[in-house]
């Protein structure tokens, strides 16, 4: 699987991510500056967490007209599979490639601890390691994860199975004081409408090894290891 990892200025997940990557396929992923305006043949290209330009202008905004953001966008609907985690996320929800937004947190504070998840799909790419409904534990650090629709493309979102991921508590319920951010619907991720793009705000990379305190996060490096290799 040939991989390339997205570095914008004010990135800092870029190496942890490239980290998870290489201990999957034994290679180390092409570290693509923001600046640059044409990839390699790849099989998947990673938007990394971290605060592109700052963020000071709104999360993801800056960088979704950076000069890679074109190229990134003629790969993904080429079919080329794209993973966008927490200000990645961001990003693709900016430049179109995901729906939705997303806001400042409720209760206006960053939140930063471990968060539990349950599996939406498992037929993509990204989480045919995981089972449907699987209850699994990764990190979140955003202050701007609140996940928001319009009522009628939360419908459509919700309709053509493009959820991903949502805030539960450990037994997998979808309950208000498990959803860290308010977002709606418990949504912690989403797909496009191909599959071939997912965006979440968990960091599957700050939990792929034991030693960082769980593996829950592994199992998506892996699948995407099958699936495009």
């Amino acid at each position: 699987m040939k991989a390339a990892v997205i570095v914008f200025p004010g990135s800092n997940c870029d190496r942890d991510v490239a980290v998870s990557l290489e201990a999957v396929t034994g290679t180390k992923p092409l570290m693509a500056w923001h600046r640059d305006t044409e990839l390699p043949r790849l099989d998947l290209i990673v938007v990394p967490g971290g605060f592109s330009y700052g963020d000071y202008l709104r999360s993801g905004a800056m960088a979704a007209h950076s000069p890679i953001l074109q190229e990134v966008k003629r790969r993904a609907d080429a079919g080329v599979h794209v993973l966008g985690i927490c200000n990645g996320f961001q990003i693709l929800t900016e430049a179109g490639l995901l729906p939705g937004v997303l806001m400042r947190n409720r209760g206006l504070k960053f939140c930063c601890k471990d968060v539990h998840l349950t599996v939406s799909r498992n037929d993509t790419a990204f989480a045919g390691k995981y089972r449907k409904g699987q209850v699994i534990r990764i990190p979140i650090a955003h202050a701007d994860g609140n996940f928001f629709a319009s009522s009628d493309m939360l419908a459509r979102i919700e309709d053509e199975g493009q959820v991903a991921f949502r805030y539960c508590d450990e037994e997998g319920n979808l309950t208000d004081s498990a959803n860290p951010n308010g977002s709606l619907n418990n949504i912690a991720g989403v797909y496009n409408m191909q599959g071939n793009v997912l965006g979440l705000m968990p960091h599957p990379e700050r939990l792929a090894e034991a030693e960082l305190g769980g593996t829950d996060g592994r199992p998506m490096f892996d699948s995407l290891l099958e699936a495009l290799k």
